[in-house]
């Protein structure tokens, strides 16, 4: 049975994936006619909206926090990391888009050693220098020039690690519920004033695009919750991995992308030392939080 379980909360974690990826082409579609700054608003405000049935059957008090420095801290952490990662659905092929999200453990053990204090085991620590190296790779510095949408989505997954150690600081009293609306609430306020910015309209047919992005976006966190509720983190972790190789399928067969040697080595680099350092990590189980950002 508990095999079983397993099984279910992988093919979960697949299913997952795929609208994760199904988000970013969206994003990939829209980004030709919208800027990313009304993109990440309309995300965050259509989400936002999906917390109100919650909170009409748990009534006003269920909002009552005692960390609310905290929640503004990781709200401005997480739209800058939303803003990032819609730039590089948007700018890089699909694979390598969804593969440097995933570069987001190799940041977190850094930052929390720096700030929680815990010690990073010597296997996490050499799939970090492996994960780095298949960036590397990726970056291929022997170019002319380095590709700044590389750069912005490796700072996107160094945020979007910040954003999580900061969910970690407050697990201790703050609900996964709790901790996700004030995330969409402060979100969506602090998204709209750059979005005002922009100047740009928006027609029926470009919401339309970010009603779907709002859909694939909220299946794919529902799906994700689900599956850790089926087995543990650690083990299934791994398997968010597979969104890299449906992503350099579904962009070969969409846009026609097609990968560089380096860029193919780097991202098998990236892959092997992200599910080694999450294997390291399975010794200290954590109950995940479903972010609408990562």
């Amino acid at each position: 049975m508990k095999n079983h379980s397993f099984l279910i909360g992988a093919a979960l974690i697949l299913i997952s994936e795929m609208f994760l990826v199904l988000s970013g082409m969206v994003i990939r579609q829209v980004s030709a006619e919208l800027p990313t700054e009304m993109i990440v608003f309309f995300r965050n405000l259509l989400g936002l909206m999906l917390f109100v049935p919650w909170m009409l059957r748990n009534g006003i008090s269920v909002l009552h926090t005692t960390k609310l420095h905290f929640h503004l801290m990781r709200a401005g952490v997480g739209v800058t990391a939303m803003t990032c990662l819609f730039y590089t659905w948007g700018h890089l092929p699909l694979a390598q888009a969804a593969l440097l999200k995933q570069t987001a453990p190799f940041f977190m053990p850094l930052i929390a050693l720096w700030w929680l204090k815990e010690r990073i085991n010597l296997q996490v620590k050499l799939a970090i220098l492996v994960g780095f190296i298949g960036v590397a790779f990726i970056i291929n510095p022997t170019e002319t020039a380095v590709n700044i949408g590389i750069l912005i989505a490796l700072f996107g997954a160094c945020l979007g690690a910040l954003a999580k150690v900061t969910v970690r600081r407050m697990r201790d009293t703050e609900s996964p519920q709790l901790i996700v609306f004030y995330f969409a609430l402060f979100a969506a306020v602090l998204s709209a004033f750059p979005a005002w910015l922009s100047g740009a309209g928006l027609n029926l047919v470009q919401f339309g695009w970010l009603v779907l992005l709002a859909a694939t976006s909220t299946v794919a966190q529902l799906l994700l919750s689900k599956a850790y509720g089926m087995a543990p983190a650690g083990q299934l972790a791994p398997y968010t991995y597979g969104s890299v190789a449906m992503a350099a399928v579904l962009g070969w067969l969409v846009w026609d992308e097609v990968l560089g040697l380096h860029t193919l080595l780097g991202i098998l680099l990236v892959c092997c030392a992200g599910i080694v350092a999450m294997a390291g990590k399975r010794s200290q189980p954590v109950k995940p939080v479903t972010d609408p950002v990562l």
